[in-house]
């Protein structure tokens, strides 16, 4: 049985908060926990070295940036599952100004967090702080 772990890896806006990891429980193989962004938040550009990643969107309306520039997206929505793979830098941001962005995540095998230089808001397509 896991609880809530708030000294895990972050990226800015991005909030995790391990709720199965090596780190506080037996497992040895896997992290999985809640990852929240605030009303316009983001995170700073990262990728998570190794490992694979899967995620499942709880609430709001969030948006990957990734490839050249953090030009190419993919949006997610309330239910929707998400796939992203070992050394893929990205972006995750929360669309909405005014709901929280919740999601699950699971990922192998463990919560590498390689964070990269930031870019400007502007060059993410759609994105808004406010």
């Amino acid at each position: 049985q896991g609880s809530e772990f708030q000294a895990t890896a972050q990226s800015g806006g991005a909030v995790r908060v391990s709720g199965v990891s090596p780190q506080h429980t037996p497992a040895t193989k896997i992290w999985y926990g809640k990852v929240s962004n605030e009303p316009g938040y983001r995170s700073l550009p990262h990728h998570h070295g190794e490992a694979e990643t899967g995620g499942y969107v709880l609430t709001g309306h969030g948006r990957i940036y990734f490839g050249d520039n953090y030009s190419d997206y993919v949006d997610m929505y309330a239910g929707d599952f998400v796939f992203v793979p070992p050394y893929m830098p990205h972006v995750e941001a929360n669309m909405s100004t005014t709901d929280e962005l919740v999601w699950l995540t699971a990922r192998t095998p463990d919560n590498i967090v390689i964070n990269l230089d930031d870019v400007d808001d502007s060059t993410l397509e759609g994105y808004s702080r406010a």
